[in-house]
């Protein structure tokens, strides 16, 4: 069992983003729900606090600390508005990781300083609108000639691609070999030939910009390829295992500001001459709740370790990532369910932030692959299949 004991370090840490949080993200929250606009003023301050780039060391602008710092940063964000810790986790975990891990020497120096300290925002896409899981069907297409590719085709549901300056994308430089085929691209959306298509009007993280890219023969240089030619789908592969324990600390976020508000509302409540947090029915869904709740943070905490292990001794950390990602969204779930219920009718309405962690919740189970993917990710492990 490793050791899950935080540091003084951690503990100040999740102090101050915690403060930050609930001072200038809470009150804002609903209104950039109901909205649907970008909050870039207080990801601008999660920029200068280190959000952006936790585990970017500093000599990239980073705030250099380990992959349990992130977590608790991550947590604490996203109990505050999960649509903040949307854009918070896909700058840290999918677009600084990927640069930082697997980007030349000259790619780090010249974009992660500005994507680390939140002046950039960075965006990943690897869906598409008839490519999900399955990313060897993938249409688009980038086509070599000499120094640089010219890349055509359309992707979709990349998150903050409405507000990103760099995205990291994944697409087909030898399609007849399928997901070996796939090449990964440091895009700049301030050159001709890229656009941003429809934006998506979804049901939950309604802040977190979501849209698709279209590519009309946008010219890349070779030098702003991530890898070599077909090493796409490995590093977008080993870059979700990342990116899912940013979901899994996001889903716990969301999962503890439900049950926060349940247990509240039960103290205040009362029916039938008593409080109803006396009543049994009620206290039995309590318990269960904080049971997952801190059941899934040690499995977001030991996968954070494991991350960490990796990263100086080698090898993967996927299990425990697709372990804590898959139990923490479904505890984010249903807790967010069992809060609303306890709150009737109080529950559906907007003057309360419950129905929003409700709507919050859903998407931790979809993205950055579905509970389904994790069950199978889990179970081909564990049956030593490939």
């Amino acid at each position: 069992m490793p050791n899950l004991t935080l540091t003084p370090e951690h503990e100040q840490l999740r102090k101050a983003t915690r403060d930050f949080a609930q001072r200038e993200i809470v009150p804002i929250a609903a209104a950039h729900d109901e909205s649907g606009e970008f909050p870039l003023r207080t990801v601008a301050l999660m920029g200068k606090l280190g959000l952006m780039g936790i585990e970017v060391p500093e000599q990239y602008g980073g705030a250099g600390m380990d992959p349990l710092s992130y977590v608790l940063a991550m947590l604490e964000i996203s109990k505050a508005d999960a649509a903040h810790g949307t854009i918070m986790t896909v700058n840290n975990s999918l677009v600084c990781h990927a640069l930082l891990h697997y980007g030349s020497e000259a790619q780090k120096q010249r974009y992660l300083p500005r994507v680390a300290s939140g002046e950039w925002i960075g965006s990943y896409s690897l869906t598409e609108p008839m490519s999900g899981s399955d990313a060897g069907t993938m249409l688009s297409r980038a086509v070599r000639h000499g120094d640089h590719y010219r890349i055509n085709g359309r992707k979709s549901w990349v998150t903050s691609a409405p507000v990103a300056r760099i995205i990291l994308l994944f697409t087909m430089t030898a399609p007849e070999l399928g997901h070996r085929g796939i090449s990964a691209f440091i895009i700049d959306t301030t050159q001709p030939g890229f656009s941003r298509g429809k934006t998506e009007p979804k049901l939950g993280i309604r802040a977190s910009a979501t849209s698709e890219i279209v590519f009309d023969d946008y010219r890349c240089a070779v030098e702003d390829r991530i890898g070599a030619e077909g090493e796409g789908f490995k590093l977008a592969m080993a870059v979700l295992d990342a990116g899912r324990i940013g979901v899994a600390a996001q889903a716990l976020g969301i999962a503890e500001a439900a049950y926060e508000a349940a247990v509240g509302y039960c103290k205040q409540r009362e029916a039938f001459g008593k409080k109803i947090g006396e009543f049994q029915g009620l206290q039995f869904q309590i318990a269960d709740m904080k049971m997952r709740i801190e059941a899934a943070r040690l499995l977001t905490y030991s996968a954070a370790l494991a991350k960490a292990r990796v990263q100086t001794h080698g090898g993967r950390y996927t299990l425990e990532a697709s372990l804590a990602k898959l139990h923490a969204s479904e505890t984010a779930m249903e807790c967010a369910h069992r809060a609303l219920q306890m709150h009737g009718g109080m529950g559906y309405s907007k003057e309360l932030p419950v129905e929003r962690y409700f709507r919050d919740a859903k998407i931790t189970e979809i993205y950055e692959g579905t509970s389904e993917i994790q069950r199978t990710i889990i179970a081909r492990h564990e049956l030593g299949l490939r």
